[in-house]
């Protein structure tokens, strides 16, 4: 039964601060010393802060690529141009989002995606055509499945699917495979496709036979896919859409009556199994949003509702575009997910003109028991990226055994890991130093793809340009909430 606009306004009245409503998950920035506030010292690099979070200042890289706090070391496991697949061909280029999986005998399998768009001849180094692992034979990306052994060597690098397009985000699942997403609506006939494109894929980075003819989960729609994760209770799955003009949506799968999740099953629906909703929010007093940059602060609570999609399949008109104005929610750039405390963490990178309201990040959590979705994080607007110190974009995101978020920064300028604890303090884990442009205008490129090892002890990160994979280890501890 939907949630209704009165419902959620007499809940919030009685409970007060509507932040109650989000249960125990902790609000992520609230006051001094939160995301988009100034550290105590000046800025991030000066964490920890003098009350035992972080892990100290970073210290610059001999090497020029990877700054780190002491105590901790990188090493490279792909390197495009440099490192080889099992077959021979280079490290396809573009890395972006990767899940982890615990392999045999103790190893880590990583699921890597290549966001690589548009005609093969467009790159140097696409995602190789794998024998009957390929969708489309005029796409550049897909993905790649890497095993690194139990002390951190590199073991191979194989294709988990290729002939896809844009694979940027994506999701693990709780049956151990991974879902890519790709971030496009191109139809065959454009910009090269002999196939439709912007669907989810799933890969099984267990068995390589199991992607053998790839096959599109099209019940989940056609559109600029970015991030996935499934509710491990209701078997709901949550989808991100990165698109603008006009700005993109939060979705809900409803599976099919009976339907039990497991491998391969996705890929054994019809086009038109279950449900798929867009979002729809309001605020405590009943009043639609038209989009999530409207929330100004930190502990902002906003009811929850679902609209059905009318054609997910977007055959003449896209997703997005099938809704006319106050019938649903949207938010620019809506990029990682991660399932974590009974919810779905949800990440807005940035809004700019085309929002209401512009910002630098957003990252909001979404509570299915409650039907209600909560501001966690909000950057303001960088006024000067170039500067070490501030923190805009956020994009890929998860959720660290330590405690907290750990953040990849897509945004302009320098470019940082970083940690948020659960009582909104941020500190510095890891800094670009990989000068892709030139001395006088540099350029550095995004952070994807943070995960840690099945055992915690390494947090995997990919530098997307030209696509290095980093493993980093060092002294992690819990982040100590403030006193």
């Amino acid at each position: 039964m939907p949630l209704t606009r009165r419902d959620f306004a007499k809940r919030s009245a009685l409970t007060g601060a509507g932040v109650a409503l989000a249960g125990s998950v902790g609000v992520l920035a609230t006051a001094p010393g939160a995301i988009g506030a100034e550290a105590p010292d000046g800025g991030p690099d000066g964490a920890a802060d003098g009350h035992g979070i972080g892990y100290g200042p970073l210290i610059a890289d001999p090497d020029g690529l990877l700054a780190l706090p002491a105590g901790f070391t990188y090493r490279i496991i792909t390197r495009t141009g440099v490192t080889k697949l099992d077959s021979g061909e280079s490290t396809p280029s573009h890395h972006d989002g990767t899940g982890t999986f615990e392999g045999h005998r103790g190893t880590t399998l990583l699921v890597n995606n290549h966001e690589l768009k548009g005609p093969r001849a467009d790159w140097p180094h696409p995602v190789p055509l794998a024998d009957g692992l390929v969708y489309d034979p005029a796409a550049s990306g897909g993905c790649t499945v890497v095993e690194v052994a139990k002390d951190g060597s590199p073991v191979g690098e194989w294709v988990g699917i290729a002939g896809t397009s844009t694979n940027c985000a994506g999701g693990t699942t709780p049956w151990g495979t991974w879902l890519t997403g790709e971030e496009t609506e191109d139809k065959a006939g454009e910009h090269g496709m002999t196939k439709d494109h912007g669907y989810v894929f799933e890969v099984d980075p267990h068995d390589r036979r199991a992607a053998r003819d790839p096959k599109p989960v099209k019940a989940l729609g056609r559109y600029a896919h970015e991030a996935v994760v499934v509710d491990p209770r209701r078997g709901h799955l949550y989808l991100t859409e990165d698109a603008s003009g006009p700005n993109g949506l939060f979705y809900r799968w409803t599976p099919p009556h009976g339907f039990r999740h497991g491998r391969g099953q996705l890929r054994s629906l019809a086009g038109d199994s279950g449900m798929l909703e867009a979002f729809k929010c309001f605020d405590s007093g009943g009043r639609f949003v038209d989009d999530l940059s409207r929330a100004t602060k930190t502990g902002t609570v906003y009811g929850v509702d679902w609209v059905e999609v009318p054609d997910r399949d977007a055959r003449k008109v896209s997703v997005r575009k099938q809704f006319k104005d106050g019938e649903i929610t949207r938010a620019r750039k809506l990029e990682g997910l991660w399932w974590a405390d009974g919810g779905a963490y949800v990440v807005s990178s940035y809004a700019r003109d085309e929002s209401p309201v512009q910002h630098d990040g957003q990252v909001w959590f979404y509570d299915p028991r409650r039907r209600t979705l909560t501001l966690k994080v909000l950057l303001g607007v960088n006024q000067d990226p170039a500067k070490d110190g501030a923190l805009d974009g956020p994009d890929n995101i998860t959720v660290s055994p330590y405690g907290g978020l750990i953040i990849a920064e897509d945004g302009e300028g320098v470019q940082h890991l970083f940690g948020a604890t659960d009582d909104g303090r941020t500190y510095p884990i890891a800094r670009n130093e990989l000068n892709i442009g030139t001395t006088a205008e540099p350029e550095f490129s995004e952070f994807t793809g943070p995960v840690f090892s099945p055992d915690g002890r390494t947090l995997f990160a990919n530098i997307q340009e030209p696509g290095i994979m980093l493993a980093i280890t060092g002294p992690w501890k819990r982040q100590r909430r403030q006193r």
